[in-house]
């Protein structure tokens, strides 16, 4: 059984910075594409970014581009997502996916992935 733990979400001041974490049981991340979604209030889920195994394509959200960075380490099996510059529309509630057989590339990400954490919050305030 494969599952998703996030943790490191908290309120923060526009500008500021958070550091998102996933670590993983029942699976090596190392083969399996990553992502990071979020979903503010009233709104669709929408994907941040996404990595792809094993070649490491990674996807984007425009709105994120510049300021987010998607990584992992797979001694940890752990998925990270360094959010800079955050921004009041940058709030939600963030998820970490993962999967073994989908394989986002650089212009796209859905949310096709098998296995999801339970979400962290995140509140950036003006």
């Amino acid at each position: 059984q494969v599952q998703l733990v996030e943790s490191g979400g908290g309120l923060v001041q526009a500008g500021g910075s958070l550091r998102l974490s996933c670590v993983a049981s029942g699976a090596n991340l190392g083969y399996y594409a990553i992502g990071w979604f979020r979903q503010a209030s009233g709104k669709e889920r929408e994907a941040v970014s996404c990595r792809s195994a094993p070649d490491d394509s990674t996807y984007s959200a425009d709105s994120v581009k510049g300021r987010f960075t998607i990584s992992r380490d797979n001694a940890k099996n752990t998925v990270y997502l360094e959010m800079n510059n955050l921004k009041p529309e940058d709030t939600g509630v963030y998820y970490c996916a993962a999967d073994p057989d989908y394989y986002p590339d650089t212009d796209r990400c859905s949310a096709d992935f098998g296995y999801w954490g339970q979400g962290t919050q995140v509140n950036v305030s003006s």
